[in-house]
């Protein structure tokens, strides 16, 4: 952490209605702009009073009394700002929509303390070092391509993190795969930490519940290019749900297995195969909510070159066999 901002005094009167109920709890809704926990933290320290004396967060209110709130934001982030261009989808006081390419880190961390996704929003908007990750509700891995949603204030963060905590949030996938599927499915399958190699995650039945649904986009001879919609969304979970049904994604570094080739595959699909060093894995749509209109939000992000040429090799590749069968 490093300085710390002062918010304008705010003051809200308890209604009459909410008689009997927790302090803490009437605050979240006065102001839904803060968390519950952040204003439970403030409770706690003094920094939000009742009728001007401070209060537990489980104490009752009578109605009628007078929440104060003079409260400091921490600054949450001490990345620094740079200029790293995005691709943004949608735009507004509360919210970034933007599609993130392959190869970009969402944090700063050990080994990149710089050049990350949140590098670059600070750079597009300072306000959002006060707020927790620099606004980045839910991310995606650094060789995942595609749409993310990003919120400005706290206001927004505390309704989009709501909304995918209740499910409610539309993300659908494009993973081309390993194996020619006949039909789509659900890999309903909880997923935690490998138990030996922490840089993995692996499905046990003592993990958290995950489910991914998917259906087939395209058919290829030896391949199959999926629609995954997420319902919940653990770490690498479509990656290990597909590992786990035998049907890693193409490019996989972690889950993949070996490189298998097809059987008299054309040379351009061999080369595609070979050097494809990512997971064929690409965000394709986001819906939601608006955090403060209510609009519905649906954004869609194009399938990169990469993963557009791999399938274009899959597609001519099975042309080609077909052709060969029927002679």
């Amino acid at each position: 952490m490093s300085d710390n901002a002062s918010l304008p005094s705010r003051q809200a009167r308890v209604p009459d209605a909410a008689a009997g109920r927790r302090f803490d709890a009437v605050l979240a809704e006065l102001f839904p702009e803060f968390s519950r926990s952040r204003l439970s933290e403030w409770i706690k320290s003094g920094a939000a009073l009742l009728d001007g004396v401070p209060a537990r967060p489980r104490d009752p209110v009578r109605g009628g009394e007078l929440a104060i709130l003079n409260a400091t934001l921490d600054t949450e982030t001490d990345a620094i700002p740079e200029d790293i261009p995005l691709s943004v989808l949608y735009e507004d006081e509360h919210v970034f929509v933007i599609d993130k390419p392959a190869g970009l880190v969402v944090h700063p961390g050990a080994g990149n303390p710089t050049g990350t996704l949140v590098n670059a929003l600070l750079f597009r908007d300072p306000s959002l070092a006060s707020v927790p990750r620099a606004g980045v509700v839910h991310r995606l891995d650094k060789d995942t391509s595609g749409v993310m949603v990003v919120a400005r204030t706290l206001q927004a963060q505390t309704a989009l993190v709501e909304q995918l905590s209740a499910r409610e949030v539309h993300r659908q996938y494009l993973a081309v795969v390993s194996g020619a599927l006949v039909s789509g499915g659900t890999a309903d399958a909880p997923i935690d930490r490998h138990p030996r190699d922490r840089l993995r995650m692996a499905v046990r039945e003592d993990g958290r519940d995950a489910v991914t649904h998917y259906r087939l986009r395209e058919r290829f001879r030896a391949h199959t290019a999926l629609e995954c919609r997420l319902e919940t969304g653990r770490t690498h979970q479509i990656r290990v749900h597909m590992a786990h049904l035998k049907h890693p994604i193409i490019g996989d570094p972690l889950y993949g297995g070996a490189l298998k080739l097809p059987k008299g595959a054309t040379d351009e699909l061999v080369s595609q195969l070979r050097g494809f060093k990512r997971q064929a894995l690409h965000a394709e749509t986001l819906e939601f909510t608006h955090p403060i209109t209510g609009e519905a939000i649906r954004n869609s992000a194009p399938v990169p070159a990469d993963m557009l040429a791999l399938m274009k090799a899959l597609r001519e590749d099975s042309i080609l066999f077909a052709e060969r069968e029927r002679r």
